[in-house]
């Protein structure tokens, strides 16, 4: 199972299953089925792959109401209009996709659901890019009947925050209260294998000390996968971006906190290092002489006059994060990133959080 080691340390390690809210039971499984991972089953690919599917069948008979655009040049904005739209015989194509995409995430589910760390598993928040979608949102529901049909009573909800800012909200709950105590905001990051995203989060901790009303105040993005830099060139623009977030919050006269919560994908080890799951990152991220935390650290010495403490852990475990304020009615909950793979958390919520 993919966990790293525990940590008692005053504020969490990287990686560490035991964060101030909860603990985390698993993340970054990889399960699998023969020579394939049972996530991808699940991920943005296998939902185009399917429309491609019911595209060829249809064409064999020399219908096909998409016409002649490349299915991977058709977006998910185009296909949610598709799906209300007058193409009574393209709509219908696209809830088929639906509907076969909802088997296969409930497929996905239950054979999560078997395993030791997965077990008793009471809410599945889903999350990532595919949720933005009408065409996510009515898979994600659909997917929960089917598993009610077969008396599988875990509830399956759309994550609350958008999913560009769930991966940045969420790093607020890597930190310790008292490490934001006092302070209007944070610095965080959020990588993934398209797209590097910095951003300040306003804690509002006046409204809500759970960070119920944490928003991100402001985000710089940046899709690396369109200029494919080296690992350096990645890294040195992620300093950048944050050096331009802290100038920003400081001309706000934002109290910053001197904490940076970072996602990012794969394991993640109590060093800061990447034992495996970076593969999709610009450069190798998994080189053993490589250390994004002591990285930024060197880079970035000081926020506000004060030497900044620093939090890596995966990205899907980041994301989850942001639900923990609405996660207070279970004990164990857990949260899925559809994207072009399948992220995956379990977490238990702690009786006492620490907030």
């Amino acid at each position: 199972m993919a966990k790293s080691r525990d940590t008692t340390s005053p504020i969490a390690g990287h990686g560490a299953l035991t964060l101030p809210s909860v603990s985390v039971d698993s993340y970054n499984v990889e399960l699998r089925e023969g020579d394939e991972f049972v996530g991808d089953r699940a991920s943005n690919r296998a939902f185009y792959a399917i429309v491609e599917d019911l595209r060829e069948k249809l064409r064999a008979h020399d219908e096909d109401p998409l016409g002649d655009v490349e299915t991977d040049d058709i977006g998910k904005a185009k296909l949610n209009k598709i799906l209300t739209g007058d193409n009574v015989e393209a709509a219908a194509l696209v809830q088929g996709a639906v509907e076969k995409f909802a088997g296969e995430l409930a497929f996905v589910i239950r054979r999560f659901l078997r395993l030791k760390d997965w077990r008793e598993t009471e809410r599945l928040v889903i999350g990532g890019g595919f949720r933005q979608s009408r065409l996510g949102e009515l898979a994600i529901t659909r997917a929960g009947q089917i598993l009610k049909e077969e008396d599988l009573t875990i509830q399956l909800v759309p994550i609350s925050a958008h999913s560009d800012e769930a991966g940045l909200i969420g790093a607020a709950h890597l930190a310790p209260s008292w490490a934001l105590a006092g302070h209007e905001s944070m610095l965080a990051v959020d990588i993934g294998g398209s797209n590097i995203r910095a951003g300040v989060v306003r804690l509002n901790l006046k409204k809500s000390p759970e960070l119920a009303k944490a928003k991100v105040w402001k985000a710089i993005l940046w899709r690396h996968a369109d200029e494919a830099p080296g690992r350096d060139e990645a890294v040195a623009k992620l300093v950048s971006m944050l050096e331009e977030l802290i100038a920003e919050a400081g001309a706000d006269k934002q109290a910053l906190a001197p904490f940076i919560g970072i996602g990012c994908p794969g394991l993640i080890l109590e060093d800061g290092s990447i034992d495996r799951g970076g593969q999709n990152l610009p450069g190798n991220w998994e080189s053993t002489r490589f250390n994004l935390p002591q990285y930024l650290r060197a880079a970035i010495p000081e926020i506000q006059g004060h030497e900044p403490a620093i939090v890596m852990h995966n990205d899907a475990v980041v994301q989850g994060l942001s639900e923990v304020p609405a996660m207070a009615d279970v004990e164990r909950w857990g949260v899925f990133t559809i994207g072009t793979g399948l992220g995956n958390a379990r977490f238990t919520n702690r009786r006492s959080n620490g907030k």
